[in-house]
């Protein structure tokens, strides 16, 4: 019995139903300075206490805390300095009454003393504050003060970076301190893209009449690298079924995800949904959004297959809202909605639409909050006003016209998703 696809299903609908056919890429392991920004696919863990040693937290003098605890301005205790340990050095004597070591930051700490009093707050009573050196103690410290404890951050076999934790800068160095060089990590989506139209040429072609360049394709291929997949653009595929078909079916035996751009909609030269039905299965052909209505989405040989319109304003929504969520997805993110504030309107906004609107414009704060510019020119066909653009400010189905000075609610497109405001 054949499948009845909706006519038109929500934006809700459409990102559900494509998440659940995607899931988390197998593991790959690459250099620990490759991994920053992607998901760690398995535990990991140290190899050593980290730290390995007890460490001075700052320059300063080594001692027992009981040695000055009865110091003060009018009673300052006076210690012989014995000995002087820098960073990567070992101080190898014991400690006798009356006596401390000069210590530089991160230097081990003598196994018999158990504080560090920092340089800047001892006299110098004779000699320079080297070996040799008679120094004053005029305050009391307490046992650990100034101690970076062995093991403090990590303890050998514990976990530093849980699968599924997005690896940071400071994670790199984190990971390299326990002696972890590689990482495992989700594989990023081989993402093809294809540019559909007789009418285009590529971008170093001066165009005839009648013709325009594939500037689409490029946009495309660069959101699907900005989403963090590894992007491969493929030639220009004429507005034929048979020139598609074959595009498509090549397509999805070799990468993870496939993108096409135009011939999304029911005009006679359209031939996306057809072709996914032929090859696949044809699982959603338009969204109640605008732009963006004619979405086609569909598996074809265990890969999806997702027709974008032609338009780049469509096409740009369409993927910011419904692919860039399957792409991190696949990447082993958990999080897949950017981050979204209210903001007033700086002018009245009179459409109405029983679809919900995408405005691309500008967001700025003030001292009274976010306000909101729609860019004056909301044609779809426009690439100007998405990259003058830092948000999308939303219209909900059947709003009515909004005021300048209404709240609206707009989704930021330069924060990640992993930021929550």
């Amino acid at each position: 019995m054949a499948r009845t696809i909706p006519e038109l299903i929500s934006l809700e609908e459409a990102r559900e139903l494509i998440l659940s056919h995607v899931s988390a890429l197998e593991p790959e392991t690459v250099p620990v300075l490759n991994a920053v920004g992607r998901v760690a696919a398995a535990n990991l863990k140290s190899d050593i206490d980290v730290a390995p040693f007890a460490h001075s937290a700052m320059d300063g003098f080594a001692l027992r805390a009981a040695e000055i605890s009865n110091s003060s301005e009018d009673n300052p205790t006076e210690l012989d300095v014995v000995g002087e340990v820098a960073a990567g050095d070992v101080f190898e004597g014991n400690l006798q009454p009356g006596q401390c070591v000069r210590i530089m930051t991160g230097a081990p700490v003598p196994a018999d003393a158990d504080a560090v009093v920092k340089y800047e707050v001892v006299g110098v009573v004779e000699g320079d504050g080297k070996p040799g050196s008679r120094v004053s103690f005029s305050a009391a410290t307490s046992v650990g003060s100034n101690i970076r404890a062995a093991g403090e951050e990590a303890h050998a076999g514990e976990v530093i970076v849980a699968a599924g934790e997005v690896i940071g800068t400071a994670g790199v160095g984190f990971l390299a301190g326990c002696g972890i060089v590689e990482a495992p990590v989700h594989r990023r989506p081989r993402a093809a893209i294809i540019p559909i139209g007789s009418e285009l040429v590529e971008p170093p072609t001066v165009p005839t009449a009648g013709k325009i360049r594939n500037s689409n394709g490029y946009a495309l291929a660069a959101c699907a690298q900005a989403a963090g997949a590894v992007p491969t653009m493929l030639p220009i595929v004429q507005d034929t079924h048979e020139a598609l078909a074959a595009t498509v079916d090549a397509a999805t035996r070799e990468y993870d995800f496939v993108i096409t751009s135009g011939g999304a909609s029911n005009g006679d030269f359209d031939f996306i949904k057809p072709v996914v039905d032929e090859l696949g299965e044809l699982l959603m052909t338009s969204v109640n959004m605008r732009p963006g209505k004619a979405q086609t989405f569909g598996i074809v040989n265990s890969t999806p297959v997702f027709g974008l319109p032609g338009n780049p304003a469509a096409a740009f929504v369409g993927f910011e809202m419904i692919i860039r969520p399957a792409l991190r997805k696949m990447q082993g993110y958990s999080h897949f909605d950017r981050p979204c504030v209210q903001a007033r309107l700086s002018r009245d906004m009179k459409k109405k639409d029983p679809r919900r609107i995408f405005m691309r414009g500008t967001l700025t704060k003030n001292a009274d909050g976010y306000v909101v510019e729609p860019s004056k020119n909301q044609s779809s066909g426009l690439f100007g006003p998405i990259q003058r653009s830092n948000c999308m400010a939303i219209m909900p189905e059947g709003a009515e016209p909004r005021h300048a000075g209404d709240l609206i609610d707009c989704i930021l497109l330069d924060v990640p998703e992993e930021v929550l405001l």
